[in-house]
Order: structure tokens, then C-alpha cells, then sequence
């Protein structure tokens, strides 16, 4: 099962579990306008591979309302359960906080209340690195189980599931993965998302306003949304949960998915920029410092998944050329 499947995060887990694996999939999105999941993104990933569909079973429910038992029946017999499902835009958490935080929770218990059902061999939570707040050392990273410290409502509610995910985990044995990645791009792609606003206003010749403090620009870890489903679906076959035994362990398996390097949000412009062939309008502005809810600098620590055997199937400069590409050749999608 895949939650969140019409989201731009999702959109590339369906199609990297059926390239790689003879897995059947139960997608579920609200499809929702508030939610960012969209039925044509579902669509996209089958056009190519019309014989995909016959592993796939879309299933229309706003988490926010547990599954009946009908569903559930329906749904069959589910091994992993791979939770993308999360509002995720800051802004719009600091703008109506209270439905956002309430939508992210109680999804969450949508969720942890069927695993105890549903009974899968791994419930892999996908979360943020926002949950740590800003990484102040700038170029280090998080490591896991580094102190949470949210900065913003988005960031609180993604601590939040992370919080009742480990309870449950402690209290009914749900097998909990937790994954903690950084900003995805790729292929359909939101434009209120930092990379596709960045190539649509490339596009049509407008300034880009880049966010700074005192001079000092932002900068975060980018990983393209196939890359962090090629992490996940590594995770699935080489990582095994940890079942809570009294005494014997006090959290689950927690681990970083991590891009190959740090970039400014400036370099990301101008990298863009230039991979189209254009130059970009660039206007810096002032704004995390009076917008204490936005940190400046993100940052993880992914040395334990690649201690593992993992490693990014493909570059930042390659995944941000193809999505570049792509973008253009489909414009619709812009």
C-alpha cells in the first residue's frame, strides 16, 4: 500500500515498484485540491505501461476517515505499507495551521490503527528533515535521533506522526521504519514547489526571489523523488524491523535518506538556469528573519543508509537535467 500515490513523491514510488519488483499496489489518495494528489499523475505513470494496471487497485479516501471494512477486505492481504500521505507546504501551515496540523495527525492514526489490522511485515513512515528544525552547523547534517526541534506548524505535525508512530510501535508492535528525507523534485512537480517555480519563471523571463538573512543565502540537500523511492524500496528488502521487546530496545529503526550534496538556493537558480540555456533574473530577499517559521539552512547526515549499501542511482545535476527536460516536453505539466 501506497499513500499520498497522487502526489509528485508518489507518482515515482508507484513507478519505481513496478519497474523493479512483480509487486501488486494499493494506491490511496484523497485526490482532494487542498491534499496535492492528482489522478492524472496515476495516469502518467501507466501511459507508457498499460499492463501495470493490472497490478494496481486506486483507491479514492481522505485518511482523515479510518477505512471501513469493506475496504479493508477489498484492499487483501498488504506486506508493506509505505506512508508518503502529508500535507507538506511550510506556507500553508503558517497561514491556517490549525486544519493542516489536524489533517497530518489524524491521518496518522488512520494508519497506525489499520497496520494493527493489516498486520504488514514493515509500515515505513516517510518524513522530513524538517522535523529537527534548521541544521545550524550547515554542511554537517542531522544524524538520526538527533534532537526534534520543529520550527513551523508543518514541521510540528510531521514530529507529531512520528511521535504516535513510535508509540505504536511500542505499545501494539507495529513493525515502524522511519525514513527522514530532504527537498524531492522531479517530474510533475507542484510549480509552488522551489525547483518547478524556478524552470517556469526561467521560462518565461521573470525574477526569481531567492530567500536570505544578513546576506546569507539558503541552502538545502535536493534528492529527485526516484532517487528517495529507490532508498525506500532498498529499505523494504535489506531492513528489518525492530519488534519492541520490554527492556530490550527503546526506538525503532530510524534512517536518513540523503542527496548527494548541499546546494545554495542561489546556485540551484542559476544550475537551472543554465541547464535550460537561459539566464536567470535573480532578487534577493530578507525574509527568514522576519519569518521565523522558515529555516534557513537544512540539512541530514546519510552516512548510515550508505554504510548499508545504498547510493543515489543518479547525480543532483543528472535527475535536475532529466526533470528539466521532461518538464519541457510536457508542458501541461508546468
Amino acid at each position: 500500500m501506497v499513500t499520498g500515490a497522487g502526489g509528485a513523491i508518489g507518482l515515482h514510488m508507484l513507478a519505481h515498484i513496478f519497474h523493479n519488483t512483480d509487486w501488486y499496489v494499493v494506491a490511496v489518495d484523497s485526490f482532494r485540491p487542498e491534499h496535492k494528489g492528482y489522478h492524472d499523475r496515476i495516469t502518467e505513470v501507466c501511459r507508457e505501461h498499460p499492463e501495470w494496471k493490472q497490478r494496481l487497485l486506486v483507491v479514492a479516501h481522505n485518511l482523515c476517515s479510518p477505512f471501513t471494512e469493506r475496504q479493508i477486505q477489498k484492499f487483501g492481504k498488504i506486506d508493506y505499507i509505505i506512508n508518503l500521505a502529508s500535507r507538506s507546504d511550510v506556507q500553508a501551515s503558517v497561514d491556517d495551521p490549525v486544519p493542516f496540523v489536524r489533517d497530518n495527525t489524524e491521518l496518522m492514526l488512520t494508519m497506525l490503527e489499520y497496520a494493527r489490522v493489516a498486520k504488514p511485515e514493515v509500515f515505513l513512515h516517510f518524513s522530513t528533515d524538517e522535523v529537527y528544525g534548521p541544521d545550524a552547523k550547515n554542511g554537517t547534517g542531522h544524524p538520526e535521533w538527533d534532537t526534534v526541534l520543529p520550527s513551523n506548524p508543518y514541521s510540528a505535525s510531521k514530529a507529531a506522526q512520528e511521535a504516535l508512530a513510535i508509540a505504536w510501535w511500542r505499545t501494539y508492535r507495529v513493525p515502524l521504519i522511519i525514513t527522514n528525507t530532504m527537498n524531492n523534485f522531479g517530474e510533475t512537480q507542484s510549480p509552488s514547489k522551489f525547483p518547478a517555480m524556478i524552470q517556469q519563471k526561467v521560462e518565461n523571463d521573470e525574477a526569481i526571489t531567492v530567500h536570505a538573512s544578513n546576506g546569507e543565502i539558503g541552502t538545502r540537500y535536493y534528492l529527485h523523488s526516484r532517487n528517495a523511492a529507490d532508498a525506500v524500496l532498498f529499505i523494504l528488502k535489506n531492513v528489518t524491523p525492530h519488534v519492541h521487546q520490554f527492556g530490550e530496545m527503546d526506538r525503532p529503526i530510524r534512517l536518513n535518506i540523503v542527496g548527494d550534496r548541499q546546494v545554495s538556493n542561489l546556485e540551484l537558480v542559476h544550475t537551472i538556469a543554465k541547464l535550460m540555456g537561459k539566464e536567470a533574473k535573480v532578487e534577493l530577499v530578507d525574509y527568514h528573519s522576519n519569518n521565523p517559521g522558515h529555516d534557513l539552512h537544512y540539512g541530514l547526515d546519510g552516512s548510515k543508509l550508505k554504510s548499508l549499501g545504498w547510493e543515489p542511482p543518479l547525480t543532483f545535476e543528472e535527475s535536475l537535467k532529466n526533470t528539466i527536460e521532461w518538464t519541457q516536453e510536457h508542458p501541461e505539466w508546468r
